[in-house]
């Protein structure tokens, strides 16, 4: 899979095990952190008081292909690849920054989500065409604006 968009993070000491490697579960907290960027950089709002959109995680598939340790600078890679009604699935890539053998592939399925009714509802027309323009051209809607003047 391709991936058009990419979030840079370090490994912080706290993520690291007695065996002075990344635990497994921070690499959960490294996907949503992508993600939320991911969305930040298209402009869809799911944080804070009165988010746009809402999403759930509701299944999680991780392979874990080689260690990453304290200090690594580590590439995020994130890229949508389905949509079902209220669900869509997204592709992950966790490289060491600059280059390319994966420390972790992952696939994770999340729901729009409802707090307000408490289950998962359609995702908004407007956010899925959002992200298939963004997967389709790779240019994110100020890069759009910017490039259209």
């Amino acid at each position: 899979m391709g991936y058009r968009f990419m979030h840079t993070l370090r490994v912080r000491y706290s993520e690291i095990d007695g065996q002075k490697i990344v635990y497994n579960a921070h690499y959960l907290t490294y996907l949503d952190v992508a993600i939320t960027e991911y969305f930040r950089g298209l402009g869809i709002t799911f944080t804070g008081a009165s988010p746009d959109f809402d999403i759930a995680l509701v299944r999680a598939m991780l392979e874990f292909k080689r260690p990453a340790r304290l200090d690594d600078l580590l590439d995020v890679r994130v890229g949508i690849k389905s949509f079902g009604r209220s669900s869509f699935v997204a592709g992950f890539q966790i490289v060491h920054h600059g280059g390319e053998d994966p420390v972790l592939e992952a696939e994770v399925v999340y729901v729009s989500y409802s707090q307000e009714e408490g289950r998962a509802v359609p995702v908004p027309g407007w956010v899925r065409s959002r992200i298939e323009r963004f997967e389709r051209e790779g240019v994110l809607p100020e890069q759009k604006e910017a490039d259209d003047m």
